[in-house]
Formats: structure tokens, sequence, C-alpha cells
């Protein structure tokens, strides 16, 4: 048996012909579920993660106009994509969005006050988009909103 702690990558690919030969029995249970469970958390942070950049865009497009141009366009559009994309490929995420919202809306208005300067309490405490205008290709936030 390979181990685990010493050398994550032969124990991965002998777990795995391990459970292609139906050995059951000889697979190293303990480890295994560690690195389900992980995995999981792993694609729920990345979730996050997406949406937290995400936001953090669309508060200084709203914020700070006249710094607005095509890079942060593309960049908005970019984690649009990236964080449909995780959401697709995890569906069962769904019922976790509107957590997942305000934890990653929390992180991006500290993370905008940094990038800007601005002060913390420059942006709403409650992310004031929804779901719908958040990943709408054509909303971009105005400063009157």
């Amino acid at each position: 048996m390979i181990n685990y702690n010493t050398d994550f990558y032969g124990w991965t690919q002998e777990q795995a012909a391990l459970l292609k030969a139906g050995r059951l029995s000889d697979l190293d249970i303990d480890n295994l579920l560690e690195e389900v469970e992980t995995m999981g958390r792993s694609e729920k942070r990345e979730l996050d993660s997406r949406l937290t950049v995400l936001l953090i865009h669309l508060l200084k497009w709203q914020y700070q106009p006249v710094r607005r141009g095509r890079s942060g366009q593309l960049t908005i559009e970019g984690q649009r994509i990236n964080f449909s994309e995780t959401l697709e490929e995890n569906p069962s995420l769904e019922p976790q969005l509107d957590t997942i919202l305000k934890k990653a809306y929390a992180k991006s208005i500290i993370k905008a006050s940094q990038e800007t300067a601005l002060d913390k309490q420059t942006f709403p405490s409650v992310c004031p988009w929804t779901y719908s205008q958040i990943l709408d290709d054509n909303f971009y936030p105005d400063a009157g909103e």
C-alpha cells in the first residue's frame, strides 16, 4: 500500500486502481472520505471566490464611474461566465446561494474598499442586486442606483 502522507499522487492512483478492480476492502476509506469531503468544500470555495470577484468589480463599476473602461467590463463578463460555469458543474450548491452571496458580498466590500480607497461605509451593507442582475450580461450598475 502506498502511503497517503508521503506519496499523495501514488496513493490516488492506487486507490483508483483498487476501485476499478472492485477491491473495496483494500481501499484507504478514512483518507478517501477526507479527500471527497475536501473536494466538495473546494467547489463551494470556488463558487464563493468567483462571486466575490464579480461583486468587487460591480462595486468598483458603480462607485468609480470615472474609472469605467473596457478592461473592467471584460472582467465582469469573464467572472459572470466563471461563476455560472462553476454553478452549472455543482448544481447542488444552488440552495446555498443566499448564504454564499451574503458572505461573498461582505468580503467584496472589504476588497473593493482596499482597491478603491473608498470607505467601507460607502457601499451598501447588504448586496443591492439580485442574482438575476448580477448574472445579467447587460447589467452594469450606475451610481444613481
